[in-house]
């Protein structure tokens, strides 16, 4: 019924984070290119703000996806009060119990698989570097 709320949630605060890494990270080239320096091949990473983004997109593609799943079967509707669980008091505990149990582990999962995303991203661009020092 509202399963995707809480990856909905998580996908609010990861744009922010986002946003807020963004601006932190144009804070920090700025200056450098006010002052003309090049930026060497040493400096080349991924950045969090990149890494969110990645989190970001599986996070809203997923809430979409299952937000059209659910007013597809009339679970969620285009008026008030949105979820048809929340007009019968006696679905809320049902409703609430699923976005505890089915909600979270999804949310934790898409992390889980973002954080496997990223360490296998840092070793690619570990192991370039590396071949890069090695053929100078």
């Amino acid at each position: 019924m509202a399963c995707f709320v809480v990856p909905a949630v998580e996908a609010v605060a990861v744009t922010a984070a986002y946003i807020a890494a963004k601006k932190h990270e144009a804070k920090i080239v700025a200056p450098k290119l006010s002052e003309g320096n090049d930026f060497s091949e040493n400096e080349k990473k991924i950045t969090w703000s990149k890494r969110l983004s990645w989190l970001m997109g599986l996070l809203w593609g997923g809430v979409l996806l299952l937000a059209f799943e659910h007013f597809w079967h009339g679970e969620v509707v285009p008026f008030y009060p949105f979820l048809t669980a929340m007009a019968d008091p006696a679905d809320k505990a049902e409703m609430l119990h699923e976005m505890a149990t089915v909600g979270v582990s999804m949310a934790v999962t898409v992390t889980a698989f973002w954080g496997v995303m990223c360490a296998i991203a840092q070793a690619k661009v570990k192991a370039v570097k590396n071949s890069l020092v090695k053929e100078k």
